[in-house]
């Protein structure tokens, strides 16, 4: 299955909030950026701010090209665009029959594309809870490097979580696809 990156829209809101079964679940995928139970009007109030000449946020849902059915969603967070800066979010292939399959990947890489090669942006990091062992596995198969954690910053229910943080520099970002389409 191969992916395309589309904006994400007010229509696609049900979807994504079907994908999401837990508390857990939207802490890990979200951060404090949402309260649980997720609804549509926390992510609309978000999608205002993925709007704009330049807006701070955008929002993607990723679509398997052949059938055109939303499979997942990612969106690049606190674009800096002075400093040609911004942070992976929210990365989430929806259908959790799709997960463990490379979409993950595919969706990382679609991303980086509009960073780097559409954005121009110079520097892209994220983070991710160091629990999370494919996601941490998926990102450095993709180029990111682990920069360092933060340590018990998260917390949910009695229990504190470290978060990683990682990055990509844009000229690692164009070396690395040099030598894919060397070999």
């Amino acid at each position: 299955m191969h992916i395309r990156l589309e904006p994400f829209t007010s229509a696609d809101i049900d979807t994504l909030l079907s994908w999401i079964p837990s508390a857990a679940f939207l802490l890990q995928w979200a951060g404090s950026t949402y309260t649980y139970p997720l609804d549509a009007s926390q992510v609309l109030r978000y999608l205002h701010t993925a709007q704009g000449e330049q807006p701070p946020n955008l929002m993607f849902k990723a679509v398997e090209q052949e059938h055109g059915r939303a499979v997942g969603h990612c969106e690049l967070i606190r674009i800096d665009w002075r400093n040609q800066s911004a942070r992976i979010g929210r990365i989430l292939v929806g259908p959790q029959e799709l997960r463990g399959q490379g979409l993950g990947e595919q969706i990382v890489r679609a991303l980086l594309q509009v960073a780097f090669d559409k954005l121009h942006l110079h520097r892209v990091d994220l983070g991710v809870f160091d629990f999370n062992r494919p996601a941490i596995a998926c990102y450095e198969k993709v180029g990111f490097q682990m920069e360092g954690t933060f340590r018990e910053s998260h917390r949910h229910e009695n229990e504190y979580w470290n978060l990683c943080t990682m990055s990509m520099l844009e000229h690692e970002w164009y070396e690395r696809r040099e030598k894919t389409y060397a070999d």
